[in-house]
This record gives structure tokens, sequence and C-alpha cells, in this order.
């Protein structure tokens, strides 16, 4: 069976009443977890983006410290935990600020970590990466925007 167009199901959920609308939104959300975290975004946290940032950077924060250094293995897998996760609430907000913050929140995360970003190739790559995208989306923003960011990026000596 094939999925409808987005077309098609916008047209679909217009024809519905408030009532319906909520019951396939919650029927929705008893899915997938990615669609319950989305709507908990939109609903509550979409407001203030500001403390929606904060509380990304914490929970990154947070799941640095738990990482496994002991083994250059298990640091790789626990960095690509991290980003997966940042990965996933960068696009719930889908906001150019809060991605370029988040991201760089990540990048001056793992330079302060004990783990040695020049040992493994594949971590090197990994902090490259995510610094060619800061930059890519630094020069998305208004002109006074990435000045501000290319600031910070000096000053987390991330540059």
């Amino acid at each position: 069976m094939k999925p409808a167009t987005i077309k098609a199901l916008s047209d679909e959920l217009k024809n519905l009443n408030s009532e319906e609308l909520v019951r396939v939104c919650l029927r929705l959300a008893k899915f997938k977890k990615e669609n319950k975290e989305l709507l908990t975004y939109l609903l509550q946290q979409a407001e203030n983006e500001e403390g929606y940032r904060e509380e990304l950077k914490n929970e990154i924060t947070e799941q640095f410290a738990s990482i496994n250094t002991s083994n250059l293995y298990y640091a790789k897998k626990g960095l690509r935990k991290v980003l997966r996760y940042t990965d996933r609430f960068i696009k719930y907000s889908g906001n150019l600020e809060t991605e370029v913050e988040v991201r760089m929140h990540y990048c001056k995360e793992l330079k302060q970590s004990t783990i040695q970003i020049d040992r493994s190739v594949l971590i090197s790559n990994l902090y490259q990466r995510q610094l060619d995208k800061i930059n890519k989306k630094i020069h998305e923003l208004h002109d006074d925007l990435q000045y501000d960011y290319m600031q910070l990026m000096e000053e987390n000596d991330l540059i």
C-alpha cells in the first residue's frame, strides 16, 4: 500500500472536525516515539525556542558526561549516539539559530571532553563534518547573526 501525498493528507485533515483531529493525532503519537516527541515540541516547547535550546544543550552535556571514554571504540559509539539525539531534536525545531547553537555546543563539548579527536580518523571526520554544517547554516542566517555566531565560534576556539 502506497502512502498518500502530503497534499492529499492535508485535504483530508481539513475535512475533519476538531475532535476527530485530536483522535488522529493521539493515535499517531502512540505508534512511534519520534511522533510523540515532535508533538511535544509543537504543543509545549515551540513558543519558547530559547528554553528549548537550553534544555537540549543541558541534555547533550549530560550525555557527554555518560560516554565511556576508557576505550576509543566505546567513545566513538557514544559520540554517534549523542549526535543522533542532537540531529533528531534539531529536526523537530527547524530553526536555523537552534541548529547552529546546538551543533556548536556539541562541538564544544567534544573538544572539552577527554576524548582525543586526533587519535581517530572517524572522530576527527565527525567533528569536521559538524563544523562544516555549522558554517553552512551560519551563511544562511542574517548578516548580523552571521557575525555574532562567527564571533562565538572564535571564542569557543571552534574555527
